[in-house]
């Protein structure tokens, strides 16, 4: 299955791209997780960076939606099946993983592992929102209804009521890339030096992930891009918010030492309680 030079390149572009735009973020916040400032000078270069990958990819976006949706990948049952799977990981796994670890963390009291399960849920929360409110101003065409004919067609504010109008940016990529963002600066505030070997494989999947929603034909390029410049800011931002302003409210209320989950029985089965909270 070899690539024409003109698709190679526009592939080429779209995985540096997605590099940049997590590397990138991640360089310029990983100089110190726990202290410092919130925002700083480097974060303005490096939303201006995510722009420009961004806009860089319009051009590129019916190129690479017509190569990836390929009829010889189209019928690859392996591709297929791999979509799928990372269709999963940027739309309901974060979520559970999030959850289902704040739970075993506060019920089993290992402190690390429901610091990291709840910032990394907080910022898929605050990733998807952002999204969210994108996706509906803006009211970017899908492409399975326009790929082979127009790739910027934008109805504004027609992604409120209409998900073939919600394209921009790719919600499954936001999520992912928040997941991956604010799990690596998890790891680097916590065990030093081993954020080197997290990243490449948590972000490969963010990146998988983002392939596979242009795949299954719901999002351009440029969206993935943009939705994973999203989720990367927010996870670092995230974690960095809860680091410089340690004993904030609701760090206070869920992570607080005095605070554990009472698991007992009940009348239509198991309750969880989270008791002794000290404000």
């Amino acid at each position: 299955m070899k690539l024409r030079p003109t698709n190679r390149f526009a592939v080429c572009c779209l995985l540096v791209a997605l590099a940049t735009t997590s590397a990138s973020a991640q360089s310029a916040d990983s100089a110190n997780v726990v202290h410092g400032p919130l925002f700083h000078l480097s974060d303005a270069y490096v939303a201006a960076g995510f722009a420009a990958a961004t806009i860089a990819m319009f051009p590129l976006d019916r190129h690479l939606a017509r190569e990836v949706r390929r009829e010889d990948y189209l019928g690859s049952a392996d591709l297929r099946r791999a979509s799928a799977v990372f269709r999963f990981a940027g739309g309901q796994a974060p979520v559970i993983l999030g959850v289902s670890g704040f739970i075993i963390g506060k019920a089993t009291h290992r402190a690390r592992l429901t610091e990291i399960s709840l910032h990394t849920s907080e910022a898929i929360v605050v990733a998807t929102g952002v999204t969210s409110f994108l996706k509906g101003v803006i009211g970017r065409e899908r492409p399975y209804l326009s790929a082979d004919t127009n790739a910027h067609r934008f109805r504004p504010l027609k992604g409120w009521s209409s998900a073939s109008y919600a394209s921009f940016p790719s919600g499954h990529t936001t999520a992912a890339f928040a997941t991956a963002a604010a799990f690596v600066a998890e790891v680097e505030e916590k065990w030093p030096g081993r954020q080197r070997y997290v990243a490449p494989v948590v972000f490969t999947l963010a990146t998988g992930v983002g392939l596979s929603r242009m795949y299954d034909d719901k999002h351009w390029a440029s969206d993935v891009v943009m939705g994973a410049a999203i989720g990367t800011f927010a996870g670092l931002k995230v974690v960095r918010f809860n680091h410089t302003r340690a004993g904030n409210r609701l760090d206070r209320w869920l992570l607080g030492s005095t605070n554990h989950l009472t698991v007992f029985p009940g009348g239509g089965g198991a309750v969880i309680a989270l008791s002794g909270y000290v404000p």
